[in-house]
């Protein structure tokens, strides 16, 4: 595959402490198979589905313990200069450009709003090898309660073009890369709880979201929305045993019109 144009989400992972137990609930949900643990990377271990890399799992660095989360990671031809750039326009780099033997060289950062987010700049590792099929990402969205902040930040660090959903019920709106849409922003209602921070929510691929959820919660996970259909598909959220949220989404099950999009 070719290396992702800049800005495009590329990759995804997650720390766990009980990483067999991620590697079960993911595994019987998602259907995916595991590669060996790496120790030479700290015991990242590499998801597959039908031999094709679709996310990782790892196990905390010492002193990194707490709450499991996913990242996601946005493509860049130079991941240095994405963290100047990341400095510059108000976010922060929680970990410098790390070169990851010949795979490729990492960044964590976070937005001005709180939202962290992975930078890959891609050696032997280019990414997803697989998307939108089941198992797979298909999706992400930043849910900020500054959307003014976030909309500037993404919008100088990536050459991203914004569009709005035509929607008096929601604040939405997508980020595209030459003529694709690779991003959503939502805003943060009253409906989530304050000490919710600012994240980024990905969505993998199902084949039948109701049957996805209830696999997750007979594998100790918990539905926190959904299932509900949409003109995209139907999707609902989740959270892992372990804490960590994301969503599923069937994209071949749709339902409504299309919204309307207007530019930004």
């Amino acid at each position: 595959m070719a290396v992702q144009a800049e800005g495009t989400p590329c990759w995804a992972d997650a720390m766990f402490t009980d990483l067999e137990g991620a590697e079960k609930f993911y595994g019987g949900v998602l259907g995916w198979t595991f590669g060996d643990s790496s120790a030479e990377y700290g015991h990242y271990t590499q998801a597959s589905v039908a031999g094709k890399a679709v996310a990782a799992v790892v196990p905390p660095m010492p002193g990194q313990e707490g709450q499991s989360r996913w990242c996601l990671y946005f493509a860049s031809p130079d991941a240095a200069a994405t963290a100047e750039k990341v400095r510059h326009s108000g976010g922060d780099v929680l970990m410098e450009p790390m070169r990851v033997g010949d795979l490729g060289t990492m960044c964590l950062a976070r937005e001005p709003s709180g939202a962290v987010f992975g930078i890959w700049q891609a050696g032997t590792h280019e990414g997803f090898e697989e998307t939108a099929v089941p198992g797979a990402y298909c999706w992400a969205e930043v849910f900020t309660r500054e959307p003014e902040k976030a909309d500037a930040f993404f919008a100088a660090v990536f050459p991203y073009r914004m569009k709005d959903l035509v929607d008096d019920a929601v604040d939405f709106r997508m980020y595209e890369v030459g003529e694709e849409t690779v991003l959503g922003r939502m805003r943060m209602t009253d409906d989530f709880p304050p000490e919710v921070p600012s994240y980024i929510n990905v969505y993998f691929t199902v084949a039948d979201c109701d049957e996805a959820v209830a696999k997750a919660t007979r594998l100790g996970g918990a539905v926190r929305f959904g299932p509900m259909g949409s003109p995209f598909g139907r999707f609902a959220a989740l959270r892992d045993p372990q804490g960590a949220t994301f969503s599923v989404i069937d994209i071949t099950t749709t339902e409504g019109e299309t919204p309307r999009i207007r530019e930004a």
